[in-house]
């Protein structure tokens, strides 16, 4: 593990934002290091407003998107709704779906089969529009590379509309509109809208048209929040704003669907993160082991008792995901050392009979025992699939994009990828990435990071600060919860390792003559000896509040500790 302490920012902007807002130094500097820098600025971060959205019609094709739209309404067209199978193109079906249905009938959905058809837009998918009727197609999350797909369906007189957020390649498909704010020559404002975002300004475009309010939107912000953590998209500008009136819609009033998920569950107050770990998962897992379909029909059933049941069956599929996640982790860190690979800079594993729904997860397992870009191979069909992980700082996307001769496609953003190849390529691929790799990477990304906002002392840490700190939520990438170290800590002798399999790490820290901090390290009991040897020690953390039988207390969660 290594630590970096980030750039002390501009101490002149720091007095002066902690002058005109009346906090510590300390706030202000967490403040101006997310670049917040003046009062107008705080108000915006602290006080999220749905009145500083951008306007819909600021994305370039917007008009045309709502034109074609109005349009079909008018000619009383069927129009398909199709999304990809993840968290973020079920919630964007849902979105689009459940909006255009609260108005104009002839709606109905697609999800492409994981399986089957594989990720995006698919030929099956434009066979199916064609046969039912369908002549408008609205594809979400997913499309900006379907050039012969969109071509294909244009011969049989259907229509596209693509609303999407990954990277465009060199061109463009002819689809009547392309939504997405990477298009190089699209001037949007902000460009990290994750798929179902994308969706939203569509819906806020139809809307303004037919004289609704941004508040009529409100309900379906349940939807936009779970994708925006789901996506792991920076919760920064516009994000944030969706972020947290979505969380509050979560909280106090979310559709019928996540809250049958949330009565299984039972917790009271969800975070970004609760939402990552707890519903994004299960709208994931229908995709994973059954169909993406059964996620939309959760989220747009409005019968409480039909809901409970879509999530009991949806639970199951959940548990079944899990299962299949550690047994293939396992035999994937086996094959590891079997091809005695541990050395390598990347890892690149293969067996045809793995889940396919699990590989993604499966990757991201992997780098928390080899910190490195990481694939995870399985058969689909003709062909080998994979899903691509990488670390913090190491465009895994551009790296895939050297070894293109070897792949049949892929697609994706700089930390996770996915890609075909011909099963006879598969070698030759995997030589070339861990080149590519090997040549490329700044040795130090292969060592995890924890980045440390600020040195503080104990004696900082009071109700007042932490109140503040909770107001910069909801966290996530281009948030992240601030990460703290402080110097000369002293376990006051109550230090243990604890947890059904002693795992964890408890500790009970003073600093000089402060007040005493108990400190959590989930997964730190090896750090026993450094904590409870009687010298001091720092230690990372953030801080949180822990409740016990009823009394709240502020505490430390250890990120690592060092002599």
């Amino acid at each position: 593990m290594r630590w970096t302490l980030k750039p002390k920012p501009n101490p002149e902007k720091v007095h002066s934002l902690s002058k005109s807002l009346n906090v510590e130094p300390i706030i202000a500097s967490l403040l101006v290091q997310r670049g917040v820098e003046t009062f107008e600025e705080a108000e915006r971060f602290f006080r999220p407003s749905l009145d500083n959205l951008h306007d819909p019609f600021l994305m370039k094709d917007m008009d045309k998107a709502v034109a074609r739209i109005e349009k079909a309404i008018e000619n009383e067209e069927n129009i398909l709704i199709y999304g990809d199978y993840d968290v973020d193109g079920t919630t964007s079906v849902a979105l689009l779906s459940s909006y255009l249905k609260s108005y104009y009938s002839n709606i109905s959905t697609y999800i492409p089969d994981r399986y089957d058809e594989g990720y995006g837009v698919s030929y099956k998918g434009i066979d199916y529009a064609e046969d039912n009727g369908f002549s408008l197609i609205i594809a979400l999350d997913c499309g900006i590379k379907a050039i012969d797909k969109v071509a294909y369906a244009s011969e049989k007189n259907i229509d596209f509309i693509i609303c999407d957020h990954h990277r465009p390649g060199k061109e463009i498909p002819k689809a009547v509109a392309v939504l997405d704010p990477k298009r190089e020559d699209c001037e949007y404002p902000y460009k990290e809208l994750c798929g179902c975002g994308v969706g939203f300004k569509l819906i806020q475009a139809l809307a303004e048209k037919r004289g609704l309010q941004i508040e009529d939107l409100l309900l379906y912000l349940d939807l936009v929040a779970t994708a925006i953590a789901a996506d792991i998209v920076p919760i920064t500008g516009e994000n944030r704003i969706l972020a947290h009136y979505g969380l509050k819609v979560i909280n106090s009033n979310p559709r019928t669907g996540i809250q049958a998920i949330l009565k299984q569950i039972k917790k009271q107050t969800l975070t970004i993160t609760d939402v990552v770990f707890i519903i994004a998962p299960r709208i994931n897992a229908a995709g994973r082991m059954k169909h993406g379909n059964h996620a939309v029909t959760l989220l747009t059933e409005t019968e409480a008792e039909k809901a409970e049941t879509y999530a009991a069956e949806i639970e199951s599929f959940n548990t079944e995901r899990r299962d299949a996640d550690k047994v293939i982790t396992e035999e994937a860190l086996q094959q590891i050392i079997q091809n005695k690979e541990e050395e390598r800079k990347t890892t690149v594993v293969y067996q045809e009979n793995w889940h396919k729904g699990v590989i993604g997860i499966v990757a991201s397992r992997l780098t928390e025992t080899y910190y490195r870009p990481t694939l995870v191979f399985t058969k689909s069909g003709e062909k080998l699939a994979a899903s691509a992980r990488s670390v913090s700082g190491f465009d895994v996307y551009n790296a895939l994009e050297s070894c293109s001769e070897h792949i049949e496609q892929f697609g994706g953003h700089m930390y996770a990828a996915g890609l075909t190849l011909f099963e006879k390529d598969f070698e030759n691929f995997k030589n070339e990435f861990e080149r590519v790799v090997s040549e490329t990477i700044d040795p130090h990304l292969l060592t995890p990071e924890i980045k440390i906002d600020a040195e503080i002392n104990l004696e900082d840490i009071t109700p007042k600060f932490y109140r503040i700190l909770k107001q910069f939520a909801p966290f996530g990438p281009g948030n992240m919860t601030p990460t703290f170290m402080t110097q000369n800590l002293m376990d006051t002798g109550w230090g243990k390792c604890v947890g059904e399999d002693k795992t964890h790490l408890r500790v009970l820290v003073k600093q000089g003559n402060s007040n005493q901090f108990t400190g959590i390290g989930f997964g730190l009991a090896n750090k026993q000896d450094i904590a409870c040897g009687g010298k001091s020690f720092k230690a990372a953390y953030c801080i949180d509040e822990n409740e016990w039988q009823g009394n709240i207390s502020l505490q430390l969660r250890l990120k690592d500790i060092m002599e």
